[in-house]
């Protein structure tokens, strides 16, 4: 499994679908999933640090889970299978490790509200996972590195059909600012 960090949550402009993006703790690769406004919003509203009058479904989750003696560890992307992510809410409940089946973008929110580590498959990476030309800011070509997957026998045919669906809405992202942003902060500090 690799530590991942929310560098961001895009909107692509050919169908304001969102989109947030994980980053590689220790390296390049980003992994941008697909994700609805609701839980766009609620992953935003936390990164950004702004106050809600009253708890939103995901601070209200958390309390249950709180308030039931368990504990949120981490959350794990742990498959992309036709298109769909697929994610883990990892919980100790009286020292029992319990895995919770849950959908990316509601792990995401949890984990960000309790700052618990975000990890994702290493084969997940694989099919999904982006590189950034330095140059450039867009991603590397994702005819090249569906190639590269099918050469190295890592996505069977029908799969590279799938996701190359996928790597068409890669490219209708504006990936160019992903870490100017970061600069800025660092010098607020």
């Amino acid at each position: 499994m690799i530590e991942m960090n929310v560098d961001s949550i895009r909107v692509s402009l050919m169908n304001y679908q969102r989109v947030v993006i994980l980053k590689e703790k220790t390296a390049g690769r980003y992994l941008p999933i697909w994700i609805g406004p609701a839980e766009a919003d609620a992953i935003a509203v936390k990164l950004q640090e702004m106050q809600v009058p009253r708890p939103l479904t995901h601070d209200l989750i958390h309390t249950i889970i709180q308030s039931l003696g368990a504990q949120i560890n981490s959350i794990i992307v742990s498959d992309l299978n036709n298109d769909t992510f697929y994610a883990k809410i990892i919980l100790d409940v009286a020292g029992k490790k319990v895995e919770i089946d849950s959908r990316p973008s509601d792990a995401i929110a949890l984990a960000v509200r309790v700052k618990v580590p975000i990890f994702a498959e290493e084969a997940v990476l694989e099919k999904a996972g982006i590189m950034l030309d330095k140059e450039t800011g867009k991603p590397f070509s994702a005819d090249k590195l569906l190639e590269k997957a099918g050469e190295k026998g890592q996505v069977d045919p029908e799969e590279m059909k799938r996701l190359s669906a996928f790597a068409d809405f890669i490219k209708t992202l504006d990936m160019g600012d992903i870490d100017k942003g970061k600069d800025k902060d660092k010098g607020k500090s």
